[in-house]
C-alpha cells in the first residue's frame, strides 16, 4: 500500500481536534484507503481500534442508516459502549439524507474526531455551510501522481526502467486499483470504462436528475477531446447543433458544472497578467485522470501534447497551488501557479523539435518581467535551458520534490 505521505502530512496536524475532516475527490481515487491510513496512524499513536466506528454508505448492508435520524441513533448507541474519545469514519457520506445535521449533532453530543469522504464537490456547499461553517477542513484526494504510480508499478514490475513506467502511466493513468490488475491493458481499460460509467451514472446523472443522458455524453466527449484547449459553451452549442442536437449554452454550462462537481473535470480560468484580472470567457478544462480519457475515448498518444499538459496540471493541483492560464499580449502561458505569495510559470510542450518551436515555447515569457521561476517542460532528454528559463524533462519535473 502506498502511504500517500503528501496527503498525510496535511491531514496529520488536524488529527484529534474537533474540526470535521472532509476528504473529497473523484470516485475510486483512494479516499477510503486514506481513511485506513489515518486509522493506522491513530493506532501507532496509541489509540485503541475499538474506539473506531467506520461505516461505508455504499455498502448495501448499511442502507438502513442512510437517513440522519437512523445514523444518529445508531452512532449514539454504539458510542455509549466506548470509553474515551470516539473516532468516526463515514465513507461516501452524501448517500445519507440530511447528513449535515447528524454530523453537527455528533460534534455537540460526543467527544469525537470525525472523518468523512464524498465524491461530489457540492458536499461542501448549501446546508453544510450553515451547519458546519468554519468547523471543517477539506482535503481533495487525486489519482496517483507519477511518483506514486512509479513506486507501485515497480512493486509489480521491479525491472521496469523509468521510460517504460512513464509510457505505461501515459496510457493507463493513476487510478489506484489498477495495481491489483497488474496493469494488464485489457483489464485496466475495462475497469476504467466501468469507473467512468459509475461516475457518469451515480455522481452526475443521478445527483443532478439529468434526463437527456445522450446530450450529457456528447458534451463530456467534446470536453474530454479538447482538454487544455480554450473554448466557450457557445462553441460547444454550435458544434452540437451541427450534429443535429440543439442545446443552449446555459444547458452546456450546467452539464459541465455537474461534471466538475463530480471531480471528472477541473476548470482553469484565464488571467490577464498585464491587467492583473481574471478573464470570464474561454476557460480550459482538464480531466481528473488521463487513463480514463484513453480507456473511454482513446487518442492519448495522438494528443500527447494535451495529455502531457493534463498530467502537469494535475500534479500542480496535488502540490496545493491555485492555477490560472496566463494571457500576456497575444500569447498564453499554460499555467500560472500561486501558493501563499509564491509563484511559478509552467509551459508544457511535446518536443522542442525545431528552432521555431523553441522560440515559441520560451518566447511566451518575453513580456513577463518578474523574477519568479519559469519552466518549459517537455519529453526532450537534453537540457535546453536559456535566459534564466528552466527546461525540464517531464519525468524529472514530476519527480522533483520542489519546484523553485
Amino acid at each position: 500500500m502506498i502511504k500517500r505521505e503528501a496527503y498525510m502530512s496535511r491531514i496529520r496536524p488536524f488529527i484529534g481536534n474537533d474540526l470535521v475532516k472532509v476528504l473529497t475527490g473523484i470516485r475510486r481515487s483512494g479516499k477510503s484507503v486514506m481513511l485506513g491510513l489515518i486509522q493506522e496512524e491513530l493506532c501507532a499513536s496509541g489509540v485503541d481500534s475499538g474506539q473506531f466506528i467506520s461505516i461505508n454508505f455504499e455498502n448495501m448492508s448499511n442502507a438502513h442508516l442512510c437517513t440522519a435520524t437512523a445514523l444518529h441513533d445508531e452512532i449514539i448507541r454504539r458510542a455509549a459502549e466506548i470509553k474515551g474519545k470516539v473516532y468516526l469514519f463515514f465513507d461516501e457520506i452524501q448517500e445519507v439524507d440530511s447528513w449535515e445535521k447528524c454530523i453537527n449533532s455528533f460534534r455537540v453530543e460526543l467527544d469525537c474526531d470525525i472523518y468523512i469522504t464524498g465524491s461530489n464537490a457540492r458536499l461542501l456547499s448549501g446546508e453544510l455551510a450553515t451547519y458546519l461553517a468554519g468547523r471543517y477542513v477539506e482535503f481533495v484526494i487525486y489519482p496517483f501522481s507519477f511518483a506514486e504510480f512509479l513506486e507501485l508499478y515497480r512493486t509489480v514490475y521491479p525491472n521496469a526502467d523509468i521510460r517504460q513506467c512513464f509510457s505505461k502511466y501515459l496510457t493507463v493513468g493513476g487510478m489506484p486499483y489498477l495495481s491489483n490488475l497488474r496493469y494488464d491493458e485489457a483489464a485496466s481499460r475495462q475497469y476504467l470504462r466501468d469507473l467512468f460509467n459509475s461516475v457518469e451514472l451515480k455522481d452526475i446523472v443521478k445527483r443532478n436528475n439529468i434526463r437527456d443522458v445522450d446530450m450529457l455524453e456528447r458534451i463530456v466527449a467534446y470536453v474530454t477531446s479538447n482538454i487544455g484547449t480554450t473554448f466557450s459553451s457557445t462553441a460547444i452549442s454550435k458544434y452540437l447543433k451541427s450534429e443535429g442536437r440543439s442545446v443552449s449554452p446555459e444547458t452546456v454550462l450546467n452539464y459541465i458544472k455537474a461534471c466538475t462537481d463530480a471531480f471528472l473535470f477541473y476548470q482553469v480560468k484565464r488571467q490577464d497578467l498585464q491587467g492583473k484580472k481574471i478573464l470570464t470567457v474561454n476557460e480550459k478544462y482538464y480531466v481528473a485522470d488521463h487513463g480514463i480519457r484513453e480507456a473511454v475515448f482513446g487518442g492519448n498518444m495522438r494528443d500527447i501534447n494535451l495529455v502531457l499538459e493534463n498530467i502537469v496540471y494535475m500534479e500542480i493541483l496535488r502540490r496545493g497551488y491555485t492555477v490560472t492560464v496566463g494571457k500576456v499580449g497575444g500569447k498564453e502561458i499554460d499555467f500560472v501557479c500561486e501558493d501563499q505569495g509564491n509563484k511559478l510559470y509552467i509551459q508544457v510542450a511535446y518536443l522542442l523539435a525545431s528552432e521555431d518551436t523553441i522560440q515559441r515555447e520560451f518566447g511566451v515569457y518575453d513580456r513577463v518581467r518578474d523574477n519568479f521561476p519559469k519552466y518549459v517542460v517537455t519529453l526532450d532528454e537534453f537540457d535546453m535551458s536559456r535566459n534564466g528559463i528552466k527546461h525540464r524533462n517531464i519525468r524529472d519535473f514530476l519527480l522533483e520534490s520542489e519546484w523553485n
